[in-house]
């Protein structure tokens, strides 16, 4: 495998990787875990890539001192070694760790960001564009011949780039193979989600995406407002919204920090306020927001399976997880699971 084909199947590794590490933030439901699957597998490629990169590179470029290249090099290197190596650790280490203020998991999706960052830096410094688009070499004027013709064909797949290729995917897949072992040998193994099952039936540890902090919300004055492509529009005090009918629901709430609980939810049904509200048949989309301006945008079927939790675990629900009103969404990760509740803008 040519060093241009090295660096390109780098590139392309964490591009799905990123985007594959995006897409979980949201998917919650067992039909996704394939994308868990997937995201591993590459890591294990990844993984693979990188030491035989740098075994090829490190010791050239130490040898002829180039170090502005490794200046430029060194750090993405670090940080994507550093990035599975926190990744792997969080698999294969069975246990919930924090540090600072976040999990492993967190970590290594922070160190991720920042691989991004240094890859753009690495291209621009470098200016290795080729491994975005190669160059293509224009060939002199001279007579077609049979030679020219074979020259001009399409190169094929040489088989030392096929048996390499076979080899990252074998490495890759024996590296995520260890790690999940090593989880379901834990006595704390994961969900499928990559997250760590905390007891469940309690209160759920007050976390929020950015670390934004509890907003003052006085719950006398509190109004759910309903608006949008309905025929009554509504704005609901809290006795209100609960005086619609308020049902129990056990569900699962599945942090991208890392951890998940199962406790049981107290609140009205979504449907039920659409209902009161008179939501047309024309709708299709639903935008549930917080008064700190997070939102979730969600298909009309799909808010129909959600819950306005007003309570959990038996309990009125705590300011810090979103009182006076939370969003529940079943299939979802916590990233959707909207606190501090204040509109719902029907579309």
């Amino acid at each position: 495998m040519s060093e241009a084909a090295v660096d390109r199947l780098l590139a392309v590794l964490i591009v799905a990787l990123l985007a594959t590490g995006v897409l979980t933030w949201r998917a919650g439901s067992q039909d996704t875990y394939w994308l868990y699957v997937l995201h591993g597998l590459l890591a294990g490629v990844l993984l693979a890539a990188s030491v035989l990169k740098l075994r090829r590179s490190l010791p050239r470029a130490l040898a002829r001192r180039r170090w502005r290249q490794l200046l430029v090099s060194a750090p993405l290197a670090l940080a994507t070694l550093l990035s599975l190596a926190i990744g792997f650790a969080w698999v294969a280490g069975g246990q919930l760790v924090q540090l600072g203020p976040w999990t492993l998991l967190g970590w290594h999706g922070t160190v991720a960001w920042v691989i991004v960052g240094l890859v753009a830096i690495h291209l621009l410094m470098s200016g290795r564009w080729r491994v975005l688009r190669p160059r293509l070499r224009p060939m002199a004027a001279r007579p077609i011949t049979a030679a020219v013709v074979q020259q001009a064909r399409p190169r094929q797949i040489s088989r030392r780039t096929l048996m390499a290729g076979g080899f990252l995917a074998f490495a890759g897949l024996m590296t995520w193979g260890t790690a999940e072992l090593l989880d379901r040998l834990s006595r704390m193994p994961r969900r499928f989600t990559g997250s760590r099952w905390l007891p469940g039936g309690g209160v759920p540890p007050p976390t929020t995406f950015f670390g934004e902090g509890t907003p003052t919300i006085d719950q006398v004055a509190w109004r759910l407002r309903v608006h949008g492509a309905v025929d009554r529009p509504l704005e609901l005090s809290l006795d209100e919204l609960r005086s619609l009918g308020v049902q129990d629901w056990p569900a699962v709430l599945d942090c991208t920090g890392g951890w998940a609980m199962q406790t049981s939810w107290q609140g009205v049904p979504l449907s039920t306020v659409l209902d009161a509200a008179g939501a047309r048949s024309s709708a299709s989309a639903i935008n549930v927001r917080s008064v700190t301006g997070w939102g979730a945008l969600m298909s009309v079927d799909e808010a129909r399976g959600t819950l306005l939790a007003t309570g959990v675990a038996g309990s009125d629900l705590p300011a810090p997880n979103g009182a006076p009103c939370r969003l529940v969404v079943p299939n979802r990760r916590g990233l959707d699971w909207v606190k501090w509740v204040t509109e719902i803008a029907v579309s």
